[in-house]
Order: structure tokens, then sequence, then C-alpha cells
């Protein structure tokens, strides 16, 4: 269940240390999809307590990973990464089946789901 997403070291890293700021060491990662920003579909991340029966459990570099059936099907061959600039730092996410993106880079619509698209 690994191909579903890749989580780089550095993405892992960082997500790593936000949970031991937040005292979330224990919480899994839930990473997912839902309907909304400009393109149509906008990507989640959070912390989670609790694993729902329509949840995959993902294991990588050290983090249990959540996603729900609908945002693995969206997200399949996916790639999270976290890249350091001048300018600050952020989470990159390369998803092959989006096919248009917003300028932010964050909302995405794939061929076969176009989400509920928002005003930026």
């Amino acid at each position: 269940m690994s191909d579903i997403i890749t989580l780089t070291e550095a993405a892992a890293f960082q997500i790593k240390d936000m949970m031991k700021e937040h005292e979330e060491e224990s919480a899994y990662l839930r990473i997912g999809v839902k309907g909304g920003g400009c393109s149509g579909l906008s990507y989640g991340m959070g912390f989670d307590h609790e694993k729902n029966e329509n949840d995959t459990l993902i294991e990588q570099h050290g983090l249990s990973i959540l996603m729900d059936e609908e945002s693995i099907a969206i997200m399949k061959g996916t790639t999270i990464d976290y890249k350091q600039s001048l300018m600050g730092g952020g989470f990159t996410i390369d998803n092959p089946n989006a096919i248009a993106q917003c300028g932010c880079g964050s909302s995405f619509r794939t061929a076969t789901n176009e989400g509920t698209p928002e005003e930026c």
C-alpha cells in the first residue's frame, strides 16, 4: 500500500517536528482531499487520533498515515515533499492525476473528479 503516496524524508522530518511542537506525537497524520478551492478539489493534512472504518493505514518514515478511500483514488502515485528556501518553507504535492491546478498549488482537479470549484 506504500505506492498510494510517497512522503519524502524531508516532509516526514518536518511533520515529526510539527507533531512534537504541538504535542501530537501519538497522533496519526491524516492526508486527504475535499471539494473546494478554485480548481474544484483541495488537499488537506492534519493530525487525527481516530482511524475510521474506510481508512487505509500507511507507514512511512516512522509516521502512521491515514487516508480514506476517496482520497486514495484521487491521490494514487502522489509525492509529498518539503522544500526550504530563503522565503521560508512549505510542503509541495506532486499528484500525477491532477490535470489542472490553481496558481496556489493546493487546488486541482482530475480527469474523473472536478470537485466543487469556489472563488479564490
